[in-house]
């Protein structure tokens, strides 16, 4: 009989072999514009609509969003900094940590990474990349000091790893594999792997001021140049565009941006020119069918070559990538649009409806999309999208206990989170959504406030505190929701916003809040006690007045509302605001009842917490079903089975009665003099 951890080295063996079946294959060589050298000359820098806060002058406050965000520090912090270094240790042939292995009775497998970081899978490597990432936010955000330590600790050992390479190559994986791609030879994503990296460095330097990594970044860089040069004299410049390269232009335009320095310009231009931008730019659909995570990450590369250059071209990509992905096709009610990594055509949302939907590295890239957008423009639309993206991606497809990440979030009723990769693990995993997911929990800050000409743009409702500066006036935000205070009110609270201005001195500005999507009432809205006039349903609202010592309550009405399946209006989903509710069940289960009058067909369920919010909120059952239901927040699922849509049958609708009725002919009898007296 096999010894347990045998068997477990075994597992490992039989899931490397089935990680290596998804290799992307992008080879997406888009033909050079005539005028393309123009399109990375600098003209005058465009002045956005909303500018970003740095996130050092924001703090969150207790609340589900601090739960989740300790949740993956606390994973962050639990990972051993040789193992995520392994690969690159093992690449330089540097001897620190390059010798253990598995011997004859199994070893300890402990003693590395597996999943998508084993030492025999081709993407080895990327998973440090978010990881430096991610730490760096986290410092900028809360000052930990213990994971700069560690985050700084990596940077030197990618430091002795670099020199151990001749000086420029820092790769987890080894250089042959771009010379195998440029010869058209099968390998997993290498340019995926190196841009998390590269992207790792920079936000070293951007978030805690690291100047080592910037210039191990910069000495990378050279190795790409040179690399880059030679190809383009060899008339085989479109290699740029494969082994999922799209992340790549967008640090070569952070770099640019950073040093104006022309080798960065000219990996700009040999990255600039993939082939859905032609795509888009000709009004085709440039996404149905293509991999979608190997589609999004080109928009951030256009929208910093829009803001470090000012050229209206690559603003215009990225509107016209918004309009192809978003506008013109339906979403599922989490805001997800793909299927098995891949984008769903428009008006056939329904029919992918499976185990396999919303990869969760696209609900992050999404989002960063929608940022840019929202900062650009000022419209409060890109909010709305943001919002119900964390609520029901970020927060939905992070393990409410353990901090893992679901791959996928399947919308077909009776699947787990994750799909067919099931939950994320700690340390066998490594998938590139587990990277995203850690990047991911660290950026809320970044969308929740927004500095302007006119004043300050409050676009998500999360707990936080802001110190912000106006007119040399310093100014404390604090915004919190009422039902964090101690108060009796069990059944109200959820969407009652409480926002305290601080300033030094009075100072005259305006406070613009969004007024989101999912409203059916228009929101109640006071200064000090005194009610403000608010004309819109959604949208914006802005109060222009003198602030020193204000209280703002914001009350947003809510009841929970039926969202159909789009191509389905016999399947819907239940939200309460932005909020997905989900029901735990093995199988599909059908509702009856009017979709337009839900508070007929659901109560509210309430309970003691004992957490920051007291009552339980959000959380709801069915009355007079066959198979009476609760439904929770998607985000609190974990492992249960669940459903999102439900068939259901109107049984107040003349036109569903004959084919929703199932009863004795006596019932069948009174159903029909009831529907006529209705209805004739």
């Amino acid at each position: 009989m096999l010894k347990t951890k045998n068997l477990l080295l075994i597992s490992c063996l039989i899931m490397l072999q089935s990680v290596q079946a998804q290799v992307i294959h992008i080879k997406d060589a888009g033909q050079e514009q005539a005028d393309a050298a123009a399109l990375y000359q600098t003209k005058e820098v465009p002045q956005p609509a909303l500018r970003a806060i740095p996130v050092k002058n924001i703090r969150l406050k207790n609340s589900l969003f601090t739960e989740r965000y300790g949740l993956n520090v606390n994973y962050m912090m639990s990972l051993n900094s040789d193992r995520l270094m392994q690969n690159f240790f093992i690449e330089a042939g540097s001897p620190k940590n390059a010798n253990i292995g598995i011997g004859k009775d199994g070893g300890n497998l402990d003693d590395f990474h597996w999943g998508w970081e084993s030492p025999s899978v081709q993407l080895r490597g990327h998973f440090l990349g978010h990881w430096l990432s991610a730490a760096a936010y986290i410092y900028a955000e809360t000052g930990n000091e213990a994971i700069k330590l560690k985050a700084d600790g990596i940077i030197d050992d990618l430091e002795l790893c670099q020199q151990y390479n001749g000086g420029e190559w820092l790769g987890s994986i080894p250089e042959k594999y771009l010379q195998l791609l440029a010869d058209g030879k099968s390998v997993w994503s290498p340019q995926y792997t190196l841009h998390k990296t590269l992207m790792g460095l920079y936000d070293m330097y951007a978030m805690t001021g690291s100047e080592k990594a910037l210039r191990l970044l910069d000495k990378f860089a050279d190795w790409f140049h040179r690399w880059m040069m030679q190809l383009d004299k060899d008339g085989r410049s479109d290699v740029a565009y494969w082994g999922e390269s799209c992340g790549m232009l967008e640090i070569w335009a952070n770099m640019y941006g950073l040093t104006h320095s022309q080798k960065y310009l000219d990996l700009a231009r040999h990255y600039g020119q993939p082939y859905m931008f032609q795509e888009l730019m000709r009004g085709e659909d440039a996404l149905s069918m293509n991999h979608a995570n190997a589609s999004i990450p080109w928009t951030h590369g256009a929208a910093r070559l829009y803001e470090v250059t000012g050229q209206d071209y690559w603003r215009q990509v990225v509107e016209r990538f918004w309009k192809c992905a978003v506008d013109d096709r339906e979403s599922f009610c989490t805001g997800g649009q793909n299927a098995g990594e891949h984008w769903i055509p428009a008006h056939k949302l329904a029919e992918f409806c499976g185990e396999n939907n919303q990869e969760h590295c696209t609900v992050y890239n999404m989002i960063r999309t929608a940022d840019f957008l929202q900062r650009w423009s000022g419209d409060p639309k890109y909010g709305d999208y943001i919002e119900r993206n964390i609520y029901n991606g970020l927060l939905a497809q992070q393990h409410p206990q353990t901090g893992m990440v679901a791959y996928f979030l399947p919308m077909a009723a009776g699947y787990t989170k994750g799909g067919e990769k099931k939950w994320g693990h700690p340390t066998r995993d490594f998938y590139c959504c587990h990277g995203s997911l850690v990047q991911a929990q660290t950026r809320y800050l970044e969308y929740i406030y927004f500095d302007s000409n006119d004043g300050l743009t409050i676009s998500q409702y999360i707990p936080s505190t802001l110190q912000w500066q106006r007119d040399g006036a310093n100014i404390k935000i604090d915004q919190d929701f009422a039902a964090h205070e101690y108060n009796k009110q069990y059944a109200g609270g959820r969407w009652t916003m409480k926002i305290k201005v601080t300033a030094d001195r009075p100072t005259q500005f305006g406070i613009a809040l969004r007024l989101p999507w999912w409203l059916k009432q228009k929101a109640q809205i006071t200064v000090n006690g005194e009610a403000q006039a608010v004309s819109s349903l959604h949208g914006q609202h802005t109060i222009n007045r003198t602030w020193q010592q204000d209280e703002i309550i914001v009350t947003f009405p809510y009841n929970i509302y039926a969202e159909p399946l789009p191509g389905r209006s016999d399947m819907v989903a239940f939200m309460e605001g932005p909020i997905v509710l989900a029901a735990c069940t093995d199988n599909e289960v059908t509702l009856h009842g009017n979709p337009q009058k839900p508070e007929t067909m659901f109560i509210p369920e309430y309970d003691q917490e004992y957490k920051t919010i007291r009552w339980k909120q959000s959380h709801y059952r069915t009355v007079g079903q066959e198979k009476n239901l609760r439904l929770v927040p998607l985000y609190e699922i974990g492992d249960e089975k669940y459903e999102v849509y439900f068939p259901i049958i109107n049984n107040d609708s003349y036109e569903t009665f004959y084919i929703g009725f199932v009863g004795s002919p006596a019932a069948l009898a009174d159903a029909f003099s009831r529907c006529t007296r209705r209805y004739l």
